[in-house]
């Protein structure tokens, strides 16, 4: 593990790095076509499928944050920052998926909110340590 002493830039950017390099595999790969369409609740009910009823949302969303979650537990040793994860992204992708935002929108706002998690630490509000 390595410290994220406040004010090392050189450590909150690796530690930056390494927490945007967590989300695009935990959106990309590791979330699949499964989850992405499952944890969209309007696009089940125009579905209309019965092998993927509307209510499989909820355990769809909550699949996809806990891979967040693990992601951002898993770079700043942090299980406090790992539930914030899991509450933001929650709250950031049912309004994606509600339609309140757009594709783009989301990403930057999911990784602004890393970028508050390393810019926390750097201002030493928060202790955080990166896996080597």
């Amino acid at each position: 593990m390595i410290d994220l002493p406040p004010g090392d830039l050189l450590s909150a950017l690796q530690m930056s790095f390494a927490l945007a390099i967590g989300h695009a595999l935990a959106d990309f790969p590791l979330q699949g076509e499964y989850l992405a369409l499952g944890k969209n609740r309007r696009y089940l009910e125009k579905l209309g499928d019965p092998m993927r009823p509307p209510e499989i949302w909820v355990s769809c969303m909550g699949a996809h944050c806990l891979i967040h979650s693990g992601a951002v537990w898993a770079v700043t040793g942090s299980s406090l920052l790992a539930a914030i994860e899991f509450v933001l992204h929650w709250t950031l992708d049912v309004g994606k998926c509600a339609g309140r935002t757009n594709y783009t929108q989301d990403q930057v706002m999911h990784l602004v909110c890393k970028a508050l998690y390393v810019g926390a630490a750097y201002m030493g509000w928060i202790s955080l340590t990166q896996v080597a």
